[in-house]
């Protein structure tokens, strides 16, 4: 029997099994597909925009490097985007747009940033599904990770011991099943999660195609009054007509369908000559009511769906899996306090539901009636300034997201600011085995005695920082949340409690 048993192959199902597999745990992913690589995750109809939030995400496990490399973009020093040498955050290089309407970077305001600072992972990397799942393959791998593919889950089966999930004439049991499966997920069904939310106002189409005169069409995001489309990479083109989600995956497009959507909402006699690659989605938005049903777990699409604009899907999911994957590992190994793993669907289910609510806005602002259109001039005007492009790349990069931990102070519960110490350590370093991490600012390293209780579970490092935001320590969870924030002389009991509520009791080892 495993630990954990992962439908789902894709970045979110692979994220959480490296978690896994870097605590120690047996972890077996159970795939549908056959093959891992598909002309629909590679570019250009598999690129995805990841934010800043799942960069660093890479970034603490130490896959930064990778990453990037995978996804085209390498490190220069001559590269405006490379780090800077001091410690005043400079502006975003893309901020990306909301409803069609892109954003001027230039906008944001980064003094209303109070907890950005510089680092290796503060921008969003354009990249492929294909990149990204390779990368994470490689890594489960390495980590112990069996992950097997052509293996279609039919049934799922639990009880207070364990989890059985069965493909075809074959069992797999585990302790835990984790759904990453997607949208359609099987194990959604199977398991008796109740999924919710609201119907779609659109079709959506992807494709690849060869135009014959593609001077007819604008470049970038255009708005039409008959619907919108996008012209990117050269024969990459995508659309959205309002026809109430009629169309979604109901057939297979043909190129005479295509091309009478694409000149109804471009408003042009364009020809495609040739259709190479092309698929279709909605604004669908739904979501379950809890993430989790006794042994039985879901993250990603499987948990939540919607459309996407906004580039939010491959995100939220990803930050599903950074958040469920150190408390399974814990619940796994026996050490978590009571009611950790509850803490998953409470933290991450408001997430998810702000993320269907940005995206039903866009859908709202994009209508085709003068209700639309009405909308759609108010939220140019109002993203138009400074205020509200800083809202909108805060909530599109993830810098907004705060999970509730029941504390006043305005950091605990947020991404923590990848912190530099004086010898040149960044607090991501720090993170790469998936411990948690007590940072202590002051001289006389005064956390150290409290700290070092926790053992492994706990990483002490202390020194004065570039930048300590004013800070005198901070708790940071294994998934790079901000548990606790001391002042310039930290309360051990405040330290002792926070880390106690997230770490269970301290152990007698020693780091």
């Amino acid at each position: 029997m495993h630990d954990v048993v992962i439908v789902g192959a894709g970045p979110v199902g692979l994220f959480l099994a490296c978690e896994l597999g870097l605590a120690g745990c047996s972890v077996l992913v159970l795939e549908r597909e056959p093959e891992p690589r598909s002309p629909f995750k590679a570019k250009p109809l598999g690129m995805r925009g990841m934010s800043a939030a799942s960069v660093e995400a890479f970034h603490r496990r130490g896959m930064l490097d990778q990453l990037l490399t995978a996804s085209g973009v390498h490190a220069d020093p001559a590269d405006p985007g490379a780090v800077p040498d001091d410690d005043e955050p400079s502006p975003p290089r893309d901020v990306g747009h909301f409803a069609g309407m892109v954003l001027d970077p230039a906008k944001v305001d980064v003094t209303a940033l109070p907890y950005r600072l510089p680092g290796p992972a503060t921008e969003g990397v354009l990249t492929h599904l294909e990149a990204v799942e390779t990368l994470l393959s490689e890594r489960a791998s390495e980590l112990g990770v069996e992950i097997r593919r052509g293996v279609t889950v039919s049934a799922v089966a639990q009880s207070d011991e364990g989890v059985v999930a069965r493909a075809g004439e074959h069992e797999y049991a585990a302790r835990w099943l984790v759904g990453c499966d997607g949208g359609r997920s099987a194990v959604r069904g199977q398991a008796g999660f109740e999924f919710v939310g609201t119907e779609p106002r659109f079709t959506g189409y992807a494709m690849y195609a060869t135009v014959a005169d593609p001077e007819k069409l604008r470049p970038g995001i255009n708005l039409t009054p008959t619907g919108t489309y996008l012209r990117l990479l050269e024969g990459h083109i995508g659309m959205m007509d309002f026809d109430g989600g009629a169309f979604d995956r109901s057939r297979q497009p043909t190129r005479d369908h295509l091309q009478e959507v694409l000149r109804r909402v471009s408003g042009t006699d364009v020809t495609l000559s040739d259709i190479h690659l092309a698929s279709t989605f909605t604004d669908r938005a739904m979501q379950t009511t809890t993430y989790r049903r006794g042994r039985v777990l879901l993250a990603g699409d499987a948990a939540h769906i919607h459309s996407p604009l906004g580039g939010q899907g491959l995100n939220t999911g990803i930050g599903d899996a950074v958040n469920l994957g150190w408390k399974l590992a814990a619940t796994v190994r026996g050490s978590a306090p009571d009611g950790l793993l509850d803490t998953y669907t409470r933290e991450r289910h408001p997430i998810g539901a702000r993320v269907l609510d940005w995206s039903r806005a866009q859908v709202a602002t994009m209508r085709l009636d003068p209700h639309g259109q009405a909308v759609r001039a108010l939220i140019r005007d109002l993203i138009g300034t400074r205020d509200g492009t800083t809202y909108a790349f805060e909530r599109m990069s993830g810098s907004s997201v705060r999970h509730d931990l029941g504390s006043d102070h305005p950091l605990v519960g947020r991404n923590a600011p990848d912190f530099r110490l004086e010898d040149g350590t960044r607090l991501a370093d720090l993170m790469r085995d998936g411990q948690g991490v007590a940072l202590d600012f002051g001289p006389g390293r005064c956390l150290r005695g409290s700290a070092l209780r926790w053992g492994s579970r706990i990483r002490y490092a202390a020194g004065p920082a570039k930048n300590d935001l004013g800070l005198g320590a901070v708790l940071v969870r294994p998934d790079g949340t901000v548990a606790w924030a001391g002042d310039r002389t930290p309360d051990h009991e405040e330290f002792e409690r926070a880390a106690t509520h997230w770490f269970g009791g301290p152990v007698k080892e020693r780091v």
